[in-house]
């Protein structure tokens, strides 16, 4: 998709090297893959439990604890949602920022649907079309600190960056986010 490109040209140009956590199977395409690898992308394994789980957080702390960011998706797919709005999001980018008692700064961005729409095909005649990021202040989790492990914690964290995200793209849209996701 179209998006993580838009991603990588807003993070590069505030002065950082953009690091995403994308799906593992993405590192076994040619070369796709190699470029993932030697850019310093993070492989999220969906398939593997726990021990999966464990080791994509571990690259992603290392990151973070580095002061280097990562930019994580955390509907953690294409919103099914009919009018492109955040779905429920989760808890992954909650607990590496609870973790590692890292800032995470919302992000929201509005017009990429014009040039590759969700699902659709890439349209270059869209390629003039703007597309606007919008960075919002840190979300302050400190209230979660030392609970990344709690469940309830996780999804009120989760639940408060998604809220963010929403009144973001609200500001790009210039109409209300839906009141549930």
């Amino acid at each position: 998709e179209f998006d993580p490109l838009i991603m990588s040209v807003g993070v590069f140009r505030t002065g950082r090297a953009p690091r995403f956590m994308a799906k593992e199977s993405l590192f076994r395409t040619p070369v796709v893959g190699w470029v993932l690898r030697s850019t310093g992308m993070v492989p999220v394994a969906r398939a593997g439990g726990a021990a999966g789980a464990k080791q994509t957080m571990s690259a992603a702390r290392t990151l973070a604890d580095n002061g280097r960011g990562v930019i994580v998706y955390p509907e953690g797919t294409l919103t099914r949602e009919p009018d492109l709005w955040p779905m429920r999001g989760k808890s992954g980018a909650v607990r590496l920022a609870i973790a590692a008692q890292a800032p995470l700064i919302p992000v929201a961005h509005w017009g990429a649907q014009e040039i590759m729409p969700r699902y659709g095909k890439f349209r270059i005649t869209a390629l003039r079309r703007p597309v606007t990021l919008r960075y919002g202040d840190p979300v302050d989790l400190s209230d979660f600190f030392g609970r990344e492990q709690d469940a309830t914690a996780l999804n009120e964290a989760t639940d408060r960056v998604m809220a963010a995200i929403a009144a973001l793209l609200s500001d790009l849209r210039g109409e209300p986010a839906p009141a549930t996701r």
